[in-house]
C-alpha cells in the first residue's frame, strides 16, 4: 500500500535565529576545518498540534558536491508543539568550502496526517 503524501503545514514556521562560524577545533578534521553552528526555531502558528519526527538537510557546496542528511528525531527529540508553541535547538555542519543549506522537518499532526515544513535556504559562508 503506498504511503500517504505529506502536507506542507501552513503556519509551521522555521527561522534561522543565529549562524556562527568557527575555524577548526579539537575534534574537527583538517580536511573539513570550517564549522558552522546554526540556531533554529520551529514555531507552530497553525491550528493543529504537531509532533516533529525527523529532518532532512541538503547541503550543496561551491565545489558541486551535495550532501543529504536524513534521520529520525531532531537533536534526539520528537517535539510535540501545540498551537503557539515553539522548539529551539542548535547544531552544526562542518565543511571544506562555502555551501548552501536547506531542507525540511517532518512529522504528523494530531489527526495522524503526515506534515512537513521547509527550512529556508541559508548560506554557509567562510569569512574573509
Amino acid at each position: 500500500m503506498p504511503s500517504s503524501p505529506s502536507e506542507e503545514l501552513d503556519g509551521l514556521v522555521v527561522t534561522l535565529d543565529d549562524l556562527r562560524y568557527q575555524y577548526g577545533g579539537p575534534n574537527v578534521p583538517s580536511e573539513t576545518p570550517h564549522v558552522f553552528i546554526y540556531f533554529i526555531t520551529i514555531e507552530n502558528l497553525s491550528d493543529r498540534t504537531v509532533t516533529l519526527l525527523g529532518r532532512k538537510w541538503i547541503i550543496h557546496d561551491e565545489e558541486g558536491e551535495t550532501l543529504v542528511v536524513e534521520g529520525d528525531k531532531i537533536v534526539g527529540e520528537e517535539p510535540e508543539l501545540v498551537p503557539g508553541e515553539r522548539f529551539s535547538y542548535n547544531s552544526f555542519h562542518i565543511g571544506s568550502c562555502n555551501a548552501t543549506a536547506r531542507g525540511s522537518f517532518h512529522g504528523q499532526d494530531e489527526f495522524g496526517n503526515k506534515i512537513h515544513c521547509l527550512i529556508p535556504p541559508f548560506e554557509l559562508t567562510i569569512p574573509e
